[in-house]
């Protein structure tokens, strides 16, 4: 994907959409339901996350980094 094409907002919708899938996925997982994304089981969801993160960093962005581990806390996800 050209990183490089879209817009700094468009960047940051994209990386908070990882986010918030990652989230929620992790929400369903604790109530032991299917999850929906597969964030965790797709690795390209994580290349996706990494070359968005180069873009921004290269942009000189400010963000806040996703926590991949499984163990952090996460709100639980409202629908």
């Amino acid at each position: 994907m050209n990183y490089q094409a879209f817009t700094n907002e468009s960047l940051t919708m994209m990386y908070e959409g990882i986010r918030g899938a990652l989230a929620a996925d992790d929400a369903l997982k604790r109530q032991e339901q299917q999850t929906r994304f597969r964030i965790r089981e797709t690795p390209d969801w994580r290349k996706h996350a990494a070359a968005l993160e180069a873009e921004m960093i290269r942009r000189g962005m400010f963000f806040e980094v996703i926590d991949w581990s499984e163990d952090q806390a996460t709100l639980p996800f409202e629908e």
